[in-house]
């Protein structure tokens, strides 16, 4: 349609054709789409294809397929598979993997004849009853050093970093500009001017862009220095009652009493022979320790572990058990249940925002009057009529039955997981002025007409006063 109207218009030569329709200005740079476009051309002035010409082509000056220029880029080569020191010993006992921003992680440990369902049932009730061990080591690790760390600390965090003492830990929410959470993990103080940042796996490389980009192009002045040292330790996290109980017999140098080493706290020393780093902190919810090694002494750590831990009936769990562990109380995961356009306001964690620094990252995005508004999505529980039921990832909500659509949606469902200690199917959702509908009954519209009924609760389904955090 472009050629003819061209030709319309009064243009008679190939170039100028070529110049104001933009045809053979795409990838193939001219040869390719320009033959056919020669043709049509000299069909609509009745002239014979040498005589309109030709256009200038530049290489590729034959069709080239998408396999040349992608090379060996293909299939298992296409993107690197990172896989942690503990690796081997998953692949060995029957894990079942799944990729986590480049890292092969073990998803569950089926037993022979188990499901996937029952698999991550076991888990989640392991952590909870006894004792369970996941490696960590991928979560993004940062070490940060400089006598201005507090202060870009100060300034990509929304809470207050100056008076975190050495040998503490803080969890940390992370903004961009326009007040919209991007990362968030736990940072430790291990001097006066060093500091270690985890971040989530998947953004381990994008929160190290960002606090470099700040560095060199906004914050210049700050004296600080940023290494990625998330392949040089392996971590070992025990969750459980009895968590602290074998931490104790593979150390004889650490004092784990909660005085001593309270929830949010590190300390160094020995465990199983090994020099380790140990944070108590908790994405269970449970008593937790997560224990740093250097990389060549993972999968020994690990090993000492298992054959410790076999007495407390020790379980292996993977990132499914993980999630539905987090979900039971209420813990969010950003990019699950955030999606960029989600403010710590909308996931109610107003007390993250420092009301004394001057500024931070998003500070004053936060203040818009649209993100104010009480009819923002806002994260709630949900919980299903029928406890068996579980709610698809995804699933929009709708405030009435479902009729002849259109219908208006008010939210929709983040995380959704049976919980074996619950004893239910729980979900996380984000929903439209959703703290004020506590109560509430929505509906959820699936396909073939098949629509689940659920509640709007709180977000937490499990030891909502915290009293298993500390054992």
């Amino acid at each position: 349609a472009d050629l003819k109207l061209a030709i319309r218009e009064g243009y008679r030569s190939i170039e100028h054709v070529k110049r104001y329709t933009t045809t053979g200005m795409g990838t193939d740079q001219g040869k390719t789409g320009n033959v056919n476009a020669i043709g049509i051309v000299a069909e609509a002035l009745g002239r014979p294809l040498p005589e309109v010409g030709v256009t200038t082509f530049r290489p590729p000056y034959t069709a080239v397929t998408f396999g040349v220029f992608a090379g060996r880029d293909v299939d298992d080569l296409l993107d690197p598979v990172r896989k942690t020191p503990i690796d081997v010993w998953h692949a060995h006992n029957g894990a079942v993997f799944e990729n986590v921003g480049q890292w092969r992680r073990p998803w569950y440990y089926p037993r022979d004849g188990e499901t996937m369902h029952e698999a991550v049932n076991r888990e989640v009730a392991a952590v909870r009853r006894s004792l369970g061990v996941m490696d960590a080591t991928t979560l993004g690790k940062i070490d940060i050093q400089g006598k201005d760390a507090v202060e870009l600390l100060n300034r990509v965090y929304t809470n207050a970093w100056s008076k975190l003492a050495v040998g503490r830990c803080r969890y940390g929410l992370m903004l961009n500009e326009a007040g919209m959470v991007i990362d968030d993990g736990v940072t430790a103080r291990l001097g006066e001017h060093h500091f270690l940042m985890t971040t989530t796996t998947g953004n381990a490389a994008m929160v190290l862009a960002h606090l470099e980009e700040y560095l060199q192009t906004e914050w210049p002045e700050l004296e600080v220095h940023l290494t990625s040292v998330t392949e040089q330790y392996a971590t070992v996290s025990l969750a459980g009652p009895h968590a602290r109980d074998l931490l104790a017999e593979l150390s004889d140098d650490i004092d784990l009493s909660p005085e001593a080493l309270p929830h949010m706290a590190l300390t160094h020393g020995t465990v199983a022979g090994i020099p380790a780093r140990v944070f108590r902190v908790s994405f269970t919810g449970e008593m937790s320790y997560e224990i740093n090694v250097p990389a060549s002494a993972g999968l020994a750590l690990w090993q000492a572990v298992m054959t410790a831990g076999a007495k407390y009936a020790i379980t292996p769990y993977g990132t499914e058990a993980m999630h539905v562990l987090r979900a039971e109380k209420g813990f969010i995961i950003v990019g699950q249940e955030t999606d960029g356009s989600v403010t710590p306001l909308d996931l109610g964690m107003e007390w993250i925002l420092s009301k004394k620094k001057k500024d931070f990252i998003g500070r004053r995005g936060l203040r818009r009057p649209d993100l104010l508004k009480p009819d923002r999505k806002q994260l709630v529980g949900l919980l299903t009529s029928n406890p068996d039921e579980v709610l698809p990832e995804g699933a929009q909500l709708v405030e009435r039955a479902p009729g002849k659509p259109p219908l208006p949606m008010v939210g929709h469902v983040t995380s959704s997981y049976y919980s074996p200690n619950v004893g239910r199917s729980i979900a996380l959702a984000l929903v439209k002025g959703g703290r004020a509908r506590k109560g509430e009954t929505l509906h959820a519209p699936l396909a073939a007409g098949r629509t689940i009924t659920c509640t709007v609760t709180e977000p937490v389904f499990y030891d909502p006063e915290g009293t298993r955090l500390n054992g």
